[in-house]
This record gives C-alpha cells, structure tokens and sequence, in this order.
C-alpha cells in the first residue's frame, strides 16, 4: 500500500508541475511531408490542452502586420532561389502598414512573421509547425523542437490516401515538397533541415506510429518541467 501511495504522490506532484508550467509550454514541430506531423501536431496540443498553429500562423502574421495573408501565401516555404529579392508588387493591404514602394521581400516576410512567432510564444503556450518555428525561438528557454519523419512507403501511403493522386504523383509531390521546405529552413537558419542536430528530438514515426508517438512526445515535455 506505502508503494502505491508513493507512486500517487509522485504522480500529483508531476501533474501540479505540468500546471504550474503549463502556460510555459511552447512545442515546435519540423516535418517531412505525409509523415504525419501535422496530425502529431494537433493531438500533441489537444493532450496539453494548448493551442495549435500551423497555417494558422499566417493569419497571425497579417493580423498583426496589417498585410493581405495572400502575400504570406505567396512566399510560404519557399525554395531559397530569389529568397534575398523582392518579389511581391501591388498585393492589396489591409491596414495601415505600407512597404517601401510597395515592394516586399521575403527576407522581409520573414522577419514579420517571426516577429509574430515571438509574440504567440510570449502570449500563450502552444504548438507551432513549420515556418522555422524551432530557429526563431531558439533563445526561448520554454522551447522543445523536435522533427518528424517516417519510412518513404508510409510517406507516399499517406499521401495518396489523403490526396486521391497516384503513387508516382505522391512520390514527385513528396520530393518537390521536402526540397522546398529543406531550401526555405537551410537559407533562414544556417542550420540543416531534418538533422538530429538542429532539434531536441527527431522522431521516426515507423517505430511507434502515430498516437504513441504523440505519448512518448508529451513524457519528454513532462520530463523537462518534472
């Protein structure tokens, strides 16, 4: 009976932690594309009971720029090719904020919208996705990155369940999508994309599937606030 009174109390005394840290909580996730990240994403955050940003977070952007969310739309992970120069013109605005000429590069894009990445941490605890979460929260003491990836023949699974295309078309879009993400995050962050390194944690999904995953990510959140 002492035993199980023991582990009780040693699990109240995790769970007032968790709350206590609870508004602390800010998670990014990297991920290849079809690995399953996104759906990792949301039910890692519905576990926390947090938010979840992932295209959401250029809705955030706008709103706080006062910029028409087509021209974020524009420039979302894009390949670095051109990155440096200005490539949008004549986009409407929405608020009072105007660029120099009207001509908005993506460096520029991307200083907004991490700015608006920053202030979301600040704010509340939540799950972000993509956008070079990880890189811009890097000072972030709160901040747990990780990465997703899965086996190439579940990725393509995925994808032409979700999509309805075929196997070939999944395996193009899959590359096209991987290179362009790797391109937009090795260009902002002078990191790699996917490297174990550039994360706290990389997953490969394969080993666990998806929802023990998610519950073997929210043990090494706990872990951290124990």
């Amino acid at each position: 009976m002492r035993y199980f009174s023991i582990l009780q109390t040693g699990w109240m005394q995790a769970s007032k932690n968790m709350d206590i840290h609870k508004n602390r909580i800010i998670l990014t996730i990297g991920r290849q594309f079809g690995s399953g990240g996104r759906e990792i994403g949301k039910k890692l955050a519905k576990a926390f009971g947090i938010g979840y940003y992932d295209s959401e977070l250029i809705t955030v952007a706008a709103q706080e720029s006062g910029l028409c969310k087509e021209v974020f739309e524009k420039a979302d992970e894009r390949a670095a090719n051109g990155l440096s120069y200005a490539f949008t013109m004549g986009y409407p605005y929405v608020g009072t904020y105007m660029p120099y000429n009207d001509i908005l590069s993506n460096d520029e894009l991307f200083r907004i919208q991490s700015d608006a990445i920053r202030n979301l941490a600040e704010k509340e605890a939540c799950v972000m996705v993509g956008r070079c979460a990880d890189y811009i929260l890097r000072d972030n003491p709160d901040c747990i990155s990780f990465f997703i990836h899965n086996r190439t023949d579940v990725r393509v699974k995925r994808i032409v369940e979700s999509m309805h295309i075929s196997e070939e078309e999944a395996k193009t879009l899959m590359e096209k999508k991987d290179k362009g993400r790797a391109d937009y995050y090795n260009y902002y962050t002078n990191k790699v994309w996917g490297a174990s390194a550039s994360y706290d944690l990389s997953i490969n999904v394969s080993v666990l599937g998806i929802d023990s995953t998610v519950a073997f990510m929210k043990g090494f959140v706990e872990q951290k606030y124990k």
